[in-house]
């Protein structure tokens, strides 16, 4: 697929997320006034940050695609990955934090008892069903991808769709069994329990982002492929060093330190790494940032 098709797919997949979210957040946010239902404020909360998180995964997909200039001479790639940060923050703030507090601030209240809860476990029973479209979508769309394959974009909506339908379970187990036994300890640790599934989710979204934002090499295969491709050039004798560093979804940088083979004339070094760069950016075009450090190698590297 190519790269302007699959923005395409990752675009639709978030708007589709995006309307679903503002759609069950407004849902969600009367039923859970009019109930005062901490669960349900909790997943209003909740929405509220995906939707947002939404915007921030748009604005990730636009500019990512600016084309490189003097400033950022690799391009914007990254900038899925500071956005796909945002989003985690946003998750953790606007999610997590308000459901421990809704949790806690309902195990401080008088045990009322609960009404207009029939109203808000409809609203919940729709948000589930809306959900798992939603999820079924970016499912569909990663099928067949790992590790960083997957787009930052799409795998912060798997992760929040993912979430909202265990977090949507959550409340309406909390709010069942509030309304059956009268206690508000069950609704409080639903709360609870959809703050802690915020704070973990925000965590993993966050620590990936990061890593990415550092600058994450490419898996060990397609290392070893990497170097096996320049030890079976005739003009290379030995390959030292080769670090490699994700620039975005489509581009990675290679950099090689190579000992040329004996005997090659020095006017031929530049056609020589000319010709090598073109042949990796054909059969590797994600390889779109390749430098070779001719140089006198220590012992060859292990594949």
């Amino acid at each position: 697929m190519s790269r302007s098709a699959a923005d395409r797919q990752t675009r639709l997949t978030v708007l589709v997320a995006l309307a679903a979210n503002l759609v069950i957040a407004a849902a969600k946010t009367v039923g859970g006034l009019i109930s005062g239902s901490p669960a349900l404020l909790s997943e209003a909360a909740h929405s509220v940050a995906d939707s947002l998180n939404e915007i921030f995964l748009l604005a990730a997909l636009r500019r990512s695609r600016l084309p490189a200039d003097a400033r950022h001479p690799f391009g914007y790639g990254k900038e899925r990955y500071f956005w796909a940060l945002l989003a985690a923050v946003g998750i953790f703030v606007m999610g997590g934090c308000f459901s421990f507090y809704q949790g806690l601030h309902a195990l401080r209240r008088d045990d009322e008892s609960p009404t207009g809860y029939t109203a808000g476990l409809i609203v919940l029973g729709v948000a589930l069903v809306a959900e798992s479209t939603s999820l079924a979508r970016a499912l569909h769309q990663a099928r067949g991808k790992t590790g960083a394959a997957i787009d930052p974009a799409l795998r912060t909506v798997i992760a929040e769709d993912s979430t909202a339908v265990l977090g949507v379970s959550l409340a309406i187990a909390g709010m069942s069994l509030h309304l059956a036994t009268g206690s508000v300890v069950w609704e409080a640790g639903a709360s609870l329990g959809i703050g802690l599934l915020l704070v973990y989710v925000a965590f993993r979204l966050g620590r990936n982002a990061r890593d990415q934002l550092i600058g994450e090499s490419v898996d060990p295969e397609l290392h070893r492929e990497l170097v096996g491709f320049l030890m079976r050039q005739s003009e290379i004798d030995n390959v030292a060093e080769l670090l490699t560093m994700r620039l975005g979804m489509h581009s990675v940088l290679v950099a090689a330190r190579i000992d040329l083979a004996p005997g090659i004339d020095s006017e031929r070094v530049e056609e020589v790494s000319m010709r090598i760069r073109q042949a990796m950016c054909e059969r590797w075009p994600q390889a779109d940032q390749v430098f070779l450090d001719i140089t006198n190698a220590p012992p060859r590297i292990g594949l």
